[in-house]
């Protein structure tokens, strides 16, 4: 069955270039359509490949080394890179560099040709054209989300979890390779099953190849195999996450809002708490989700924990000059199916973030993680994630940097307490964001104008003169019924 309707809206959302962008002030790129009879151009062949599959996480991480070479007679900078329809809505973090030559990323965009056909294309454009029999080794990295499937579907409560990576052997290209080597990386040496291929076991590292032999371009060879992965396989179907700015108190103060899901095994049986509360005296391996760590900025303070319900007591904080730790507990064990909502927040000081540029017009420059949040062994995925960055009123020419993939970009502004214009806010939305994404930073610069600075201020002794002006007015009112002498 192939998800078209659901291809539709993916293409429709993932409208601005997949790069990074870096300023507000430019419009987004539209999206690249092609010719319904559209085929990549075989101007490149791939010379030497070798995949590398990761299914430590709860998710697939991927990278491919490939040298290529440019076999056209003339130069060519635009490579395709293809995955099926049933995986492409889960792509998210694709990069493309120059494996040999330190540098940013490559442009990287999607592009579309037609709904109904069974492969999409990722297009990556090299800064400059290969030229005629000159070859570049490229280094592709992406992850996939959502698409490891438990096997069976349904366990007892302490029985182990195994998981199904359907792929190929072969990697897919949109051009013919002379050699290449697919290698699967698992989190234990038990794996039961195995279809497909016939690899070469090493622990827990399988080999598929290396194939010698010439594969055409878009030739698959179907493979699967199931693996134990007693681990929650953790999901965030949302994640909103809010940076809100204050220059009087010299404060940072984080939200992050969180719809988490468990993908993994569902419960054969009702759930038995009194057999859930004697394990935990062992702890034993579960698919179970009982905790979750945040790390924090060293100097974070003030943390909270809330969920639908009310504060939630099971948590515990450690800070101190070397680290900062926040612990959670949810009020259950999130099995396979369950969901569980939940806030969390804190406060860090400004300074630690923010610099003040000397300007006239009185730059500022914010550099805050991009993503933050749990960071767990099994890894956690998200499915969406909004970030709203509020800065103080009156900022003014926001511009932002990041190199995590964007679907949309929007200037708001965010009206609170005694505000009078409101006060600007940047949102940025990204979807298939993978908890690596913790290490890439967000900078956002704008100009904060020193009489800006008063406008709250101002704007509160106003209001105060306001109301002793009117209740000295209203005094002075005679509002006597009898005749005045």
């Amino acid at each position: 069955m192939r998800h078209i309707s659901f291809l539709a809206a993916y293409i429709a959302l993932l409208a601005p270039s997949i790069s990074a962008d870096s300023n507000l002030s430019e419009p987004l790129s539209s999206q690249q359509i092609l010719p319904d009879n559209f085929k990549p151009p075989q101007v490149f062949q791939n010379l030497n490949l070798l995949r590398n599959t990761n299914l430590e996480k709860g998710y697939v991480r991927e990278t491919v080394n490939v040298v290529i070479e440019n076999i056209d007679s003339k130069p060519q900078n635009e490579y395709y890179i293809p995955f099926s329809v049933d995986v492409i809505g889960n792509v998210g973090g694709l990069e493309v560099r120059d494996k040999k030559t330190p540098g940013p990323s490559f442009k990287t965009e999607l592009v579309e040709y037609d709904p109904y056909s069974p492969t999409q294309f990722f297009r990556t454009t090299f800064p400059q054209p290969l030229s005629p029999k000159s070859q570049l080794t490229l280094s592709i990295t992406y992850h996939i989300l959502s698409t490891l499937t438990p096997l069976p579907f349904k366990i007892g409560q302490s029985d182990r979890q195994y998981l199904r990576h359907t792929f190929s052997t072969y990697t897919p290209s949109a051009y013919p390779t002379l050699k290449q080597k697919t290698k699967l990386k698992f989190p234990s040496p038990d794996v039961p099953d195995v279809i497909g291929g016939s690899p070469e076991r090493q622990g827990s590292t399988f080999t598929y190849g290396p194939y010698n032999d010439l594969v055409p371009a878009g030739a698959l060879e179907p493979a699967s195999v199931r693996y134990e992965f007693t681990k929650p396989v953790i999901h965030a179907t949302l994640l909103e996450r809010d940076i809100e700015i204050s220059h009087w108190g010299g404060n940072l103060a984080t939200e992050e809002r969180y719809w988490l899901t468990n993908q993994g095994a569902h419960l054969k049986d009702n759930f038995n708490r009194v057999q859930w509360a004697a394990a935990q005296y062992y702890k034993p391996p579960t698919s179970a989700l009982r905790d979750l760590n945040v790390p924090l900025k060293v100097g974070s303070l003030n943390p909270y924990f809330t969920d639908d319900i009310g504060n939630v007591s099971t948590s515990r904080f450690r800070s101190n000059k070397r680290e900062a730790n926040l612990e959670l507990k949810p009020r259950y064990p999130v099995f396979g199916g369950w969901k569980y909502s939940f806030r969390i927040g804190w406060d860090a000081d400004l300074k630690s973030f923010l610099r003040v540029l000397k300007s006239a017009e009185g730059g500022h420059v914010l550099k805050v993680p991009f993503l933050e949040g749990p960071k767990m062994g099994e890894g956690v995925g998200y499915g969406k994630v909004e970030l709203q960055v509020v800065l103080p009123e009156g900022a003014k020419n926001v511009k932002y940097e990041t190199e995590v993939p964007l679907v949309k970009v929007e200037e708001m502004v965010h009206r609170t307490f005694m505000d009078t214009v409101g006060r600007t806010t940047l949102k940025l939305t990204a979807c298939n964001v993978a908890d690596e994404a913790r290490d890439k930073p967000l900078i956002v610069t704008y100009d904060y104008p020193f009489s800006a600075a008063f406008r709250k201020p101002v704007t509160i002794f106003l209001g105060i003169a306001a109301v002793f002006l009117t209740a000295w007015g209203i005094g002075r009112l005679d509002v006597s019924i009898g005749k005045q002498s």
